[in-house]
Parts: C-alpha cells; structure tokens; sequence
C-alpha cells in the first residue's frame, strides 16, 4: 500500500482511509467534509439518487437495510470504522436499492459523489482500493444471506453485539431491545428472552437505551462464524482495515 497516514490516525478515525498512501490521501482529504448525525438518521432511502459517501469514525455506525412490502426493515450489513458507504465504486450518482440508516450516532466523513468520482480518476491506487473494500462489502451481504438462514437467534444475536463491538471499539452502546430487535427482524419479546438469558450468563448488561458486553469472549463462543468470515476476507484483501481492538 505505500507509505499511509499513521501519524494522523486519532485524527481520521476510519481504518479504510487510514489505509491510503500518502498522497492519495492528499487528493481526497481536501473533498472531505466533517460532519456529525444521530441515531436513526437516514442518508438515503430505496430509489433516492444516492449523492454522498460517508465514512463513519470512532464509533459511528450505519446499517444497510433492506425493506419489506410489510415495513420491516431488515440489515444486510452493519458499516463501522472499516469502511463506508455510498458510491464507493459506481460512477458517479445512481438510485439506491437499500435504505442507508444510522445505527450509532457520531462523527463522519463526507464526500459528494461528484468529488469522489474524480479523487478516483486522479488515482488508480485510491480507485483499486475502494474497489477492494467494495468485495469486503459484498462478502459481508452474502455472509449475512447465509447467517440469517442457517443460524439462530441467539448466534445472530451474539454475532451482531460482537460485530458492533469490534468496528466500535467499545463495548457499551446506546442501542434499544426495540432497535435490535428491528435490525435483527425478529420479534421483540422473542428478543427479550435472548437477551435475558445473556445476563443471566454475565455476557451482558442492558439497561434503558443501553446495551453492554461484559464479557466478549463467552459472546464471541455463542456467536456464529459469520463475523470471523468477514474479518478474514477483509484481511486477504485490506490486510489491518477491519477493527482488531
């Protein structure tokens, strides 16, 4: 990858553009806006033109969902500090298949499409990156088809708490039983009941609009492999992008 930008690490926050060299760095950086959105945001809805990339930092969060005819809306990939979303590879703006939603409020980068467009014309390395993380997207939306076929609730439950705290880097978050239960697309009593037996079992702790891991190595064992196929992937392909702390 070339020489990066580790000396400005604190002040990025998101490991995908921690990972440019220098200089790609240089053509983009000034393109980027800092800006901040809570919990519940949304930053495009299915058939709107998608006009932005964001890159969430720290502990920032957004889900891509998918909408039923009946409402639900259903995550197929939860986005942290390891990547981005919108336009990361099309050209130029295009409708949204998916709704794009905050998870976790906080600080982002943000970029017009238009301004990425030609960041990634001045740039084979910037453009073949964002193309690497592209397939480190998709992987994580066929691992999540596979996950919700062939996993349980409790796995899902586990892998999706597991998820967070790692592209988070912190194990408490300001998330509701009615919000995961929604991300997760199950009911919430059913939910309730997971959630409490994870207590029980010193796993973790929830309180009102709040959720804690209390201990993230029995979580990662009732978890499915699907979060560690992720990281895997992104390793071969953006080796010390996905969150490792």
């Amino acid at each position: 990858m070339g020489v990066g930008v580790s000396d400005r690490r604190d002040e990025i926050g998101n490991n995908l553009l921690r990972a440019l060299r220098a200089d790609d760095w240089a053509i983009l950086q000034p393109k980027l806006d800092e800006w901040s959105a809570p919990t519940g945001t949304l930053l495009h809805e299915p058939g709107e033109t998608v006009r932005h990339a964001y890159f969430p930092r720290g502990s920032s969060l957004i889900s891509y969902l998918v909408i039923l005819r009946d409402g639900r809306a259903i995550e197929t990939a939860l986005i942290g500090r390891e990547g981005a979303v919108g336009g990361m590879v099309s050209q130029g703006r295009l409708p949204a298949f998916s709704r794009a939603e905050v998870q976790l409020g906080g600080p982002f980068f943000r970029i017009d499409l238009h301004d990425l467009e030609d960041a990634k014309s001045r740039s084979m390395t910037l453009r073949h990156l964002f193309a690497r993380y592209a397939d480190c997207l998709m992987a994580q939306v066929f691992q999540s088809v596979a996950c919700n076929a062939a996993h349980s609730i409790e796995q899902r439950t586990a892998k999706w708490l597991l998820a967070a705290v790692e592209r988070t880097g912190a194990p408490d978050m300001a998330l509701t039983q009615e919000q995961l239960a929604a991300t997760l697309g199950v009911g919430r009593s059913y939910l309730n009941r997971i959630l409490g037996d994870l207590k029980e079992r010193g796993v973790i702790e929830a309180r009102r609009a709040r959720m804690g891991v209390r201990d993230i190595e029995k979580l990662r064992g009732l978890a499915c492999e699907c979060n560690s196929a992720v990281s895997r992937h992104f390793d071969d392909l953006l080796k010390g992008v996905y969150p490792s702390d």
